[in-house]
């Protein structure tokens, strides 16, 4: 197989946001699994074993692989690390119950992802609008650290969560393993596509938005501040032609 010529073009778009563009063929993912794991998924024993400690101490929570959470039309896709211990763990729904989701979701709704109001529960009514959000590792980890082998078992759901979405044009990568399990769905060199805050990199025939993950930690340190996140919703807008993004 003959690698096809790579040209990188740099430009400005936005304040704080550097375009990395990369020629190449069409490299969309093909389906080798089914989009979303059963929600007991025995896949990783390490996860399965955390799993079942907090069953035994939290038995009202959900507690399973999180599945994904969007419209099946979606043109924008959120890809997270994975589910937060009293966020989707809890509650079953990605980036719900946490400080994560509330900077994620107040900014999908300002920039017309998201209508409705988010109120940390998965039953609060809230409806994403061109948009869907998963995770590179369904299920929890301890420490919310995945090892190697569960972001490799978990990558296949990836795959095929990427290659059913027929109208799917940007997706966000919101943390470095993120954005390495995007780039490897779209079979291509991490060397070629580095993880930094504020790049876009054309995967063919998608954009991939690079954010630092949004979670306490970041925006305590100062890390990510919440403009910051919001000039990436802005250049994902731009590459959408969403009219309706604040300016």
């Amino acid at each position: 197989m003959v690698t096809p010529a790579v040209v990188f073009i740099i430009r400005n778009l936005t304040p704080k946001i550097m375009v990395l563009t990369t020629t190449m063929k069409n490299s969309k993912p093909t389906p080798s699994a089914r989009a979303e794991p059963e929600t007991d998924c025995q896949l990783c024993p390490r996860l399965v074993a955390f799993r079942r400690e907090n069953q035994h101490e939290h038995p009202d929570w959900f507690n399973g692989a999180v599945p994904s959470f969007g419209q099946d039309d979606a043109q924008l896709l959120i890809v997270g690390l994975a589910p937060g211990l009293r966020g989707a763990n809890r509650t079953g729904r990605p980036f719900t119950g946490d400080y994560a989701g509330d900077l994620l979701y107040s900014t999908l709704i300002e920039f017309g992802y998201a209508s409705g109001s988010y109120q940390a529960a998965s039953n609060d009514g809230l409806e994403l609008k061109n948009c869907m959000i998963t995770n590179a590792v369904r299920c929890l980890p301890p420490q919310n650290k995945p090892i190697g082998v569960e972001i490799n078992n978990c990558s296949n759901f990836l795959i095929s969560r990427i290659a059913s979405l027929p109208n799917l044009r940007a997706v966000v990568a919101l943390g470095k393993i993120a954005h390495d399990s995007v780039v490897r769905s779209y079979r291509q060199k991490l060397t070629l596509h580095k993880f930094r805050h504020g790049a876009i990199h054309l995967l063919s025939p998608v954009t991939l938005h690079d954010s630092y993950h949004c979670s306490r930690y970041n925006t305590n340190t100062r890390r990510l501040t919440e403009d910051m996140f919001r000039d990436v919703f802005r250049g994902v807008s731009q590459a959408l032609g969403n009219d309706l993004a604040p300016r």
